[in-house]
């Protein structure tokens, strides 16, 4: 079975219509959403009225969560005062023009999904705000995926795709146990094989940094395990055009058509986040 999961759709209608339009000619059988269907981009409701009409099972995102409940997780990822105001500059947009029937929506997404050995999180299974960075220390991404007790571990959050492979994976437990009359504790070491785990991160449909303003997602068949990175190509210039009109920073629509993140670093290194 041919899987396609999508993520970071960011209110970004345009890019959202031409994946599923590439979707289609993949002949993917079901289609996952990690989550972060709203915030920077300037379609929030069609975004959400599109994956809600087709029955897209899709994840909580950090930008879902904060669209419900306030700013209320720390995003201490803003490397500056000026990018954390304009990602608060956002969020105020994005929670005036949002439907209520939208904002309820949202706060009936689950944090993740599963499917047989498969799991689907936006950051990952601690937190919508946690990002797996392929640089993450090794252990501490085979925790992640074992933490969510499956072989594959889908997420989003970064905005760039990319596959990581955890194989070859020994873990060692020391295990005490108590001697017949004797009080000590004597530990007995024990090694577990750690079967092949992967990490998958789909990218972003509405706000690529990988370089290019191309919409990415991922196509996943279950039968054979392979894992197909698609780039799709769609007129952002539109999108561009509306972030301006609308109101939102100029600056979301300069990234989005060079397909990177942009914000000033360390105009302040003493700056604390103030959520």
């Amino acid at each position: 079975m041919k899987l396609a999961v999508i993520s970071c759709i960011h209110g970004n209608a345009e890019a959202l219509d031409a994946v599923l339009a590439d979707i289609d000619t993949q002949r993917a059988e079901e289609i996952y959403c990690l989550g972060d269907l709203v915030g920077y981009g300037p379609y929030p409701n069609e975004v959400v009225e599109k994956i809600r009409s087709l029955a897209i099972p899709s994840c909580q995102g950090c930008w879902d969560e904060d669209i419900v409940d306030g700013l209320n997780a720390c995003e201490c990822s803003y490397p500056s005062q000026l990018a954390e105001y304009r990602g608060r500059l956002a969020h105020e947009w994005t929670d005036r023009e949002i439907h209520p029937e939208v904002r309820e929506y949202l706060a009936t997404l689950p944090l993740t999904l599963k499917k047989d050995n498969l799991c689907f999180v936006h950051g990952s299974p601690n937190s919508q705000h946690e990002y797996l960075l392929p640089s993450m220390d090794g252990f501490a991404a085979l925790e992640r995926v074992l933490s969510a007790d499956a072989d594959v571990l889908f997420c989003g959050h970064t905005h760039v795709p990319y596959e990581r492979k955890l194989e070859n994976a020994a873990l060692s437990v020391k295990v005490g146990t108590a001697e017949s009359g004797d009080r000590a504790q004597q530990l007995q070491e024990q090694q577990f094989q750690v079967p092949l785990k992967r990490v998958i991160n789909a990218g972003s449909v509405g706000e690529p940094r990988h370089g290019r303003p191309n919409a990415t997602y991922v196509i996943y068949n279950t039968d054979t395990a392979e894992v197909t990175f698609r780039e799709v190509t769609y007129n952002y210039e539109k999108t561009c055009q509306a972030i301006v009109e609308k109101g939102l920073p100029p600056i979301f629509a300069w990234r989005l058509a060079k397909g990177m993140e942009f914000a000033e670093r360390a105009d302040d290194p003493s700056h604390v986040c103030e959520r």
